[in-house]
């Protein structure tokens, strides 16, 4: 999964989302959401596939970005 930066109207929700941006559910981390990053810019955050992210157009946002998994440092306790 990649995640992008996308702008959207004001208070949108992911289904708005997924289909202002062509985006079907398996493409999409339902379980991760629409993230809201900056509300008052209308810039919210969402996890797509890897094919989503090049397919987005840039002028929808920006991104892709890398989205590796947080472990803990060191060995467990």
């Amino acid at each position: 999964m990649r995640m992008v930066t996308v702008r959207l109207p004001d208070e949108a929700t992911l289904e708005r989302a997924m289909e202002e941006l062509g985006l079907p559910e398996e493409e999409v981390d339902t379980g991760y959401g629409l993230v809201a990053i900056d509300p008052g810019r209308s810039l919210y955050g969402l996890r797509v596939t890897e094919a989503a992210a090049r397919r987005m157009d840039r002028r929808e946002g920006s991104g892709p970005y890398s989205d590796p998994p947080i472990e803990p440092y060191g060995p467990p306790r």
